[in-house]
């Protein structure tokens, strides 16, 4: 009987593991309730993506990046998971400026004059990035880019996939926020400093970034600074970009 309930104990974790509940334990961080919380308004009606991001397609795509919110020590986890959660809301955002809860609004750009237009949580844009996140994710996304705007589960895909890698001279997001990413000589000459603020270069830099105090920057740190105290861990320093070069510019 002990071998039987042995093996009934396994199987049980083993489906709870396959059905993505215990989610590599980044399930055991955000819980589903604490997902609902963070992310309230996305379902409200007047939220073009009602209904389409939900906790089961979040966790089934983050068990496909075992790193992603699992690495390091418990405030490295939550901090990397805040972070995620931070940059996009604000590329989904649909609520009032400086209330920092209305994330995860939108899954397809408003302008789209081109194919490649910006979709899912990070908003991948141009047809080299949904070549790049198709292959990183097994998926045909250069003939097929409205994938990302219609399976939710393949949307947090290639979000956590572009969080997750490096690209051109960028670092990840993920070593960035975990603190596993040491600046180079050209980065220090830039002000790019281990922060939250590298990460805002990372996704929009050309954009956001070296040109002074911007509302859009200070749009991502409000996210951020919300989902830290939500999963009660300190954001840390070097929140902004105002004064680092982009990475394009070397």
């Amino acid at each position: 009987m002990e071998f039987f309930g042995s093996s009934l104990a396994f199987s049980c974790l083993f489906f709870l593991f396959l059905t993505g509940t215990l989610a590599q334990d980044i399930g055991s961080i955000i819980t589903r309730d604490l997902f609902e919380k963070m992310l309230s308004f996305r379902n409200n009606n007047q939220c073009p993506a009602k209904g389409f991001y939900t906790y089961d397609a979040f966790i089934a795509a983050a068990n496909s990046f075992p790193g992603f919110g699992t690495t390091g020590d418990d405030t490295a986890r939550k901090k990397d998971i805040a972070a995620f959660f931070g940059q996009t809301s604000h590329e989904t955002n649909g609520g009032a400026s400086g209330t920092y809860e209305g994330g995860y609004c939108y899954v397809r750009q408003i302008e789209q004059s081109d194919r490649y237009y910006g979709r899912g949580p990070i908003q991948l844009t141009s047809q080299a990035n949904y070549d790049r996140a198709g292959r990183g994710i097994r998926e045909d996304l250069v003939n097929n880019p409205d994938l990302v705007a219609t399976d939710a589960t393949i949307s947090f895909k290639t979000a956590i996939w572009f969080w997750m890698t490096p690209q051109d001279n960028k670092p990840s997001c993920h070593d960035v926020i975990i603190g596993r990413w040491t600046p180079s000589a050209a980065d220090i000459s830039a002000n790019r400093q281990p922060g939250y603020g590298v990460i805002t270069n990372i996704i929009n830099g050309g954009l956001e970034c070296g040109m002074g105090q911007k509302e859009e920057v200070e749009n991502r740190i409000g996210f951020y600074r919300r989902y830290c105290s939500m999963l009660n861990v300190a954001p840390g320093d070097n929140l902004d970009c105002y004064n680092q070069r982009n990475f394009a510019q070397g």
